[in-house]
Formats: structure tokens, sequence, C-alpha cells
């Protein structure tokens, strides 16, 4: 009887551009390494992602089993992004706190929590919470969140 340890090569958590994977690093050479087809789930990657506009960052986690198949999940992209895209900016403050990147109303970070809310993460956790989450996240990345 084999463990599950034992058929278990390894696991990869990367954020791959929606539509734009390709053997280039850093993706390749983690899946080369581990012995994965990287054409063939470049392909599969980008037809799963085709319906997203192209070039946000997917968390993708590829798990990589000892005889070469794998498996992968994407979740929505990550707040940080919803967040300065909702800001209009295209990075956060140097020194948070101090300066500020942008603003978002708490109709933003509402929208942002339903879409989040669908991911595996947060599937139990109530709304108002993720809300939180998310009003961190901006503060952390130097964006001011206003009522109006």
């Amino acid at each position: 009887v084999y463990s599950m340890a034992s058929r278990l090569a390894g696991t990869l958590r990367m954020y791959i551009p929606a539509g734009k994977a390709s053997p280039s690093p850093p993706l390749g050479p983690a899946l080369g390494q581990r012995g994965v087809n990287i054409g063939k789930f470049c392909k599969e990657f980008n037809e799963q992602t085709k319906n997203i506009k192209d070039g946000i960052p997917i968390p993708t986690r590829i798990t990589v089993k000892s005889d070469r198949t794998y498996t992968f999940t994407t979740t929505s992209p990550p707040v940080s992004y919803f967040l300065k895209s909702a800001a209009g900016i295209d990075k956060g403050a140097s020194k948070p706190g101090h300066e500020t990147a942008g603003k978002v109303t708490l109709k933003h970070v509402y929208e942002i929590a339903l879409i989040k809310s669908q991911d595996e993460l947060f599937v139990r956790i109530p709304l108002k919470n993720i809300c939180k989450t998310i009003i961190g996240t901006a503060r952390s990345i130097g964006i001011n969140v206003t009522n109006n």
C-alpha cells in the first residue's frame, strides 16, 4: 500500500498571467524540473483562462505526481490586483502609511469581497470579515478606503 506522500512529487504555487502561460521562465523551468509536459500544461491553462482578460495574474496551484501527471486549480486574482485596478494605479505606495497611492470606496471593497467570497479559501468566512481583510490589504499597499 502506497501512501499519498510517495505518489506526490510536489506542489507549485505561482501567479500565471491569464491566457499567457508559456514555457519561458519562471513557469517552464519550474515545471520542467518536475518532468511535466510544459506545452500541454500551457495549452490547458490558457484554455481554462480564455474567458478572463489577458494578463491578469491568476493564482495557480499545480500538484505534480511521481508518474509526471499533474492537476491544477486556479482561484480569482489577488485582492491587491483588484484594489489597484479600482484605484486606477499600477503599483502601491513605496511607504504605506506615510503616503497615499490611491483611493477606493467601500462599494469597491464590497464588490471585491463578493468576488473573493467565491474562492475556496473564503467559503465559510462571513462577507464582513472578508471586507475587513480587503481593507487591511488596501492599507498595506497605501490605498485609502473612503465612505463615498
